[in-house]
């Protein structure tokens, strides 16, 4: 077995040549969900699978969908590790696709045009600016990088993985359950999975991540008569849908920001103390956080009894993401609309189920109907919450390799408002559990313009990886 200090020292050397890769990648415009990207799309696939394969990786480029509508591809790839290895079969997932620049008048530099920004005092440090530098090309690269190291300083990588980088988590993964499960032979012989999508709480403090929440996407539309009104002669006479939908949206949540939908809490798990006390000793600043996002501490609203890094990590929320309905065009136009339509999705935490929550969602708003409307009822889909033991084995061997990449700082434990569709699917259909070492800061601008990935973040993920290859590996 190699030494672990050559391994990293080839890392070092590899720096600028790893961010020129980055940046190459970062220039591939893969908005997925676009038809009009679904090339650059593939393209992005084929740089990941060629970047695997330069690191001895047998990697593909494995089409999903159906021949009427086509996905976007999956780069797979199953590596044996080396003669003799006796440790754990690691599954690596990630994603190229990226989200869509827009608006991208509000861009200081073209968003597929990745810029490397110096630090700024009392502000960001040097950073990669571009569409998906850190969600999540940013983060995979550091993974593809690792793998290169062990490849060029010890000959090949000496763990098993199987490695899963998709194209459409920022649209929902929606090819991807179908994808898992024709290759279920395979995913059930790893042993864990590792993905790097998440984040850290601070630039000097690592952190990873045991509880990822869920999410249910839909879209409702009140119908009303069967064409648009002139205001004038049916305004008080027939029901105007954009009213009468924002009444019923209106009563989601009660004062103390409590949702009320019927059973909405029922099967969700309590807060435990000692993860409260944990949490609080983090020392999170709300009003700091606000006040970067341009909010005073009057802002800091939520659910009742619940600290504000409390309601992000551990509590279920409903959120109404657009809402749209006659005419909002230039000038005036006196119409009373046809439909009104609003996209509403809720973030939930364990033990919920997404669709006992979607179906509650649909049955509130059906008793809730405006008299002479109709609902129309859409599922964009989503996922279960995803959560791993925080003292599995696994995990405990990536806070050492992290705690080595940060020079000896000990990682914290912490959870994640976000969703990963996939972490709670790869529980739930192969019951494998995730472990989830992100290197991400909450000011990245994720699916916003100017999204960045700070260099040492990045260069910490490299470590990370690197180390905790060796970690399963038994590396000195």
């Amino acid at each position: 077995m190699p030494r672990l200090d050559d391994v990293l020292a080839r890392l070092e050397a590899d720096e600028k040549a790893g961010l020129d890769r980055l940046m190459d990648w970062l220039r591939i415009p893969s908005v997925a969900t676009d038809p009009a990207h679904a090339e650059d799309t593939r393209r992005a696939a084929r740089w990941c699978a060629d970047r695997l394969r330069e690191a001895g990786i047998d990697a593909t480029v494995e089409e999903t969908g159906t021949p009427d509508k086509p996905g976007a591809p999956v780069v797979w790839a199953q590596h044996a590790g080396a003669p003799g290895y006796a440790g754990p079969h690691v599954l690596f997932y990630g994603h190229y696709d990226v989200q869509p620049p827009d608006p991208l008048d509000l861009w200081e530099s073209p968003p597929f045009e990745p810029v490397v920004k110096p630090a700024e005092p009392g502000g960001p440090g040097e950073r990669v600016v571009a569409r998906g530098a850190v969600d999540d090309k940013g983060q995979v690269s550091t993974f593809l990088d690792a793998v290169r190291a062990w490849k060029e300083a010890a000959g090949g990588v000496p763990v098993r993985f199987t490695v899963l980088i998709e194209g459409e988590e920022e649209s929902g993964s929606v090819n991807l359950e179908r994808f898992i499960e024709s290759r279920a032979s395979d995913l059930k012989q790893c042993d864990v999975a590792l993905i790097s999508d998440t984040g850290m709480p601070s630039p000097t403090q690592p952190g990873i991540t045991y509880g990822m929440r869920g999410l249910v996407y839909t879209e409702i539309f009140l119908h009303g008569a069967d064409q648009d009104l002139h205001s004038g002669l049916w305004g008080g006479r027939a029901p105007n849908p954009n009213s009468e939908l924002v009444k019923v949206l209106a009563q989601l949540w009660d004062d103390d920001y409590r949702v009320t939908i019927p059973g909405f809490y029922d099967d969700v798990l309590p807060l435990a103390d000692e993860e409260r006390e944990e949490w609080r000793r983090l020392g999170f600043d709300q009003v700091e956080a606000l006040r970067k996002i341009g909010l005073g501490p009057e802002a800091d609203v939520g659910e009742a009894g619940y600290s504000a890094i409390e309601r992000e990590w551990a509590r279920p929320t409903a959120e109404i993401n657009g809402i749209s309905g006659g005419y909002t065009g230039p000038g005036a136009k006196t119409v009373i609309p046809a439909v009104a339509g609003a996209k509403v999705s809720f973030r939930l935490v364990a033990d919920q189920r997404p669709e006992r929550i979607r179906d509650a969602f649909f049955a509130w708003l059906t008793e809730c109907t405006p008299k002479g409307c109709r609902w129309e009822f859409v599922d964009h889909g989503g996922g279960p919450p995803g959560n791993v033991a925080r003292d599995s084995a696994h995990l405990q061997a990536a806070r050492r390799a992290l705690a080595g990449a940060a020079g000896g700082t000990e990682p914290v434990l912490i959870k994640s408002g976000g969703s990963i569709p996939v972490v709670g699917m790869l529980k739930e259909k192969l019951g494998l559990d995730t472990i989830l070492m992100g290197f991400g800061l909450d000011d990245d601008r994720v699916h916003s313009p100017n999204e960045k990935f700070e260099l040492d973040c990045w260069r910490l993920g490299r470590r990370a990886h690197t180390r905790l290859i060796g970690e399963f590996a038994g590396a000195d």
